[in-house]
């Protein structure tokens, strides 16, 4: 379509993109603190247990602190093990594996493990921090990771429905006023169609000795070919996907020759010199679409040549190409003449889409497109298909 809806498509895959991908992060942020809550809440439903296991350590070090008796053993009990450090953070005894103790926290999780970190009154046995540590089922965790499996699952889902929904009442102006545009370029091509073909019938049947009036007549017929080769591109941009493709052999060397004779006007307003070099060349596809791919290619060799300057066309077996003496692309905006919209030269007319209507049909019959280009002195472009 000559404003086509698949753009529509585009802006709202990638606003959903956007949208879903902020959504993730702020579940994963919420899945977080979540988890953090979760966390303090199971730390501090075993500080009551932690806080009597401590006691119990240090009720046994004051004792053995202040007994004399030789058979004094450090505690040891089947429910948690348990460590004593220094001022210094220097072990004094572990039960621990020798692991290390953060000493900045005194409620903490490491691993499958629970730590809580107690000062005494007094330092008996010269311990400052006495550390218990206790297993951790980890049924809290389970719960934590199903809820957020189950709950952040619906949480994307919701969002995305939202998302797509409001999108898609916030484009619906934007897409009834590409249909009214549409419909506007569908019925003003139409309407084009009947007097430019009137026109240029009708010129053909003039015959006259008047070097001026010929002159007015050929200015007539450059501008009434140039309407109808715009004319064909909209109504391919129209009703491309609408009207199948009639597949036929096509005589690439005829062809190229009616294509050129079409042109002949404009090219010789230009002084343009045409050089043809024709071989036998046919390729299977719909004679009408190939015929778009020619006159735009043709098109734009007269229009961005420069006066006085030349047109090569050939056909080999298995391709064509039109080389013309003129502007020259810069190498590194080749990749993107084939964008709908995107013009060579801002001082010449067009609306850029006749090199997209040129790679959609290549595109659709298998073409291969090869463009060699010099700035400031020529363009060649080769079409190729396989043999």
């Amino acid at each position: 379509m000559a404003i086509n809806l698949s753009s529509e498509k585009k802006s709202l895959f990638y606003f959903l993109s956007l949208y879903v991908f902020l959504t993730f992060i702020i579940l994963i942020l919420d899945s977080y603190m979540y988890y953090k809550f979760e966390k303090e809440l199971m730390l501090n439903s075993h500080l009551p247990k932690l806080q009597d296991n401590a006691k119990s350590v240090i009720w046994r070090l004051r004792q053995m602190h202040e007994s004399l008796l030789e058979d004094n053993f450090y505690p040891r009990y089947s429910t948690f093990k348990s460590a004593i450090y220094d001022a210094d953070y220097v072990k004094i005894f572990s039960l621990l594996d020798g692991e290390a103790i953060d000493f900045k926290k005194i409620l903490y999780k490491k691993g499958s493990y629970i730590y809580f970190i107690k000062e005494p009154e007094l330092y008996y046995l010269g311990a400052k921090y006495v550390i218990i540590r206790i297993k951790d089922d980890q049924k809290w965790l389970v719960k934590v990771y199903k809820n957020i499996a189950v709950y952040g699952t619906l949480f994307l889902i919701f969002m995305a429905a939202l998302g797509y929904y409001l999108v898609r009442l916030f484009l619906r102006p934007m897409k009834n006023s590409i249909n009214l545009l549409n419909n506007f370029i569908k019925d003003t091509t139409h309407e084009l169609n009947t007097p430019v073909s009137t026109i240029l019938t009708n010129i053909e049947t003039i015959k006259t000795d008047d070097e001026r009036l010929k002159k007015k007549i050929g200015r007539i017929a450059i501008a009434a070919r140039t309407i109808s080769n715009i004319y064909e591109d909209l109504t391919y941009l129209l009703l491309s996907d609408k009207i199948p493709s009639k597949i036929e052999r096509i005589d690439m060397k005829e062809l190229l020759r009616q294509r050129v004779d079409y042109f002949k006007a404009l090219a010789e307003s230009k002084k343009i010199d045409i050089k043809l070099n024709l071989h036998p060349s046919y390729l299977r596809a719909d004679k009408k679409k190939i015929t778009r791919v020619i006159d735009n290619l043709l098109s734009n060799a007269i229009k961005y040549n420069r006066i006085k300057g030349t047109i090569e066309i050939s056909s080999f077996k298995g391709g064509f190409s039109i080389k013309d003496s003129g502007i020259g692309i810069e190498e590194d905006r080749i990749k993107e003449i084939f964008k709908r919209y995107k013009r060579l030269s801002q001082s010449e007319g067009g609306f850029g889409i006749g090199l997209n209507i040129v790679y959609m049909i290549a595109k659709e019959f298998g073409l291969k497109i090869d463009i060699d280009s010099k700035k400031d002195r020529y363009t060649k472009v080769t079409i190729r298909w396989e043999k």
